[in-house]
């Protein structure tokens, strides 16, 4: 990705804002290759992912902001909405996509969708069964998760 590229400034401009407007849980930061990112989402509070430590990767390509990036959880996680690859069921990566969003946009919808599963729209048909049949069972499972999460 040049320096000089739209997606390149876009990419300086997504990381101010994330260091001014920080959200708590959310934290990400360019690699070497700056069009490749690292993110965590801390497990947000009242959910069976709290304290979770769930690591992502942003590719963006030169396109970006007109054309989404790919973001997928490198660390494993048990969410109707997320396959067991990692790769996110979430309406604004892909048919929703705007260039209004940044970053922390999309990693806040990611916190938010933790928050709030859709199991109507499973990627993972075994977390949607479990969270509409047996939260209990659900939060169980998800439990293991988070222990794994921060083992890691």
């Amino acid at each position: 990705m040049s320096t000089n590229s739209i997606a390149y400034k876009r990419l300086q401009i997504d990381l101010q804002r994330l260091q001014k407007d920080h959200v708590p849980g959310i934290y990400a930061f360019p690699t070497s290759d700056f069009h490749v990112w690292r993110a965590v989402i801390i497990g947000p509070e009242d959910t069976p992912y709290e304290d979770g430590t769930f690591k992502l990767r942003m590719e963006f390509s030169d396109q970006y902001p007109i054309k989404a990036p790919k973001v997928y959880f490198t660390t494993p996680i048990f969410h109707p909405n997320i396959h067991e690859n990692g790769t996110i069921c979430l309406d604004i990566l892909s048919n929703r996509w705007s260039s209004t969003y940044d970053v922390l946009g999309i990693l806040t919808s990611i916190l938010s969708l933790l928050n709030d599963p859709n199991p109507d729209s499973p990627m993972n048909a075994k977390a949607a069964k479990m969270y509409l049949e047996s939260k209990s069972a659900y939060w169980r499972e998800v439990q293991k998760y988070v222990e794994r999460s921060l083992m890691v």
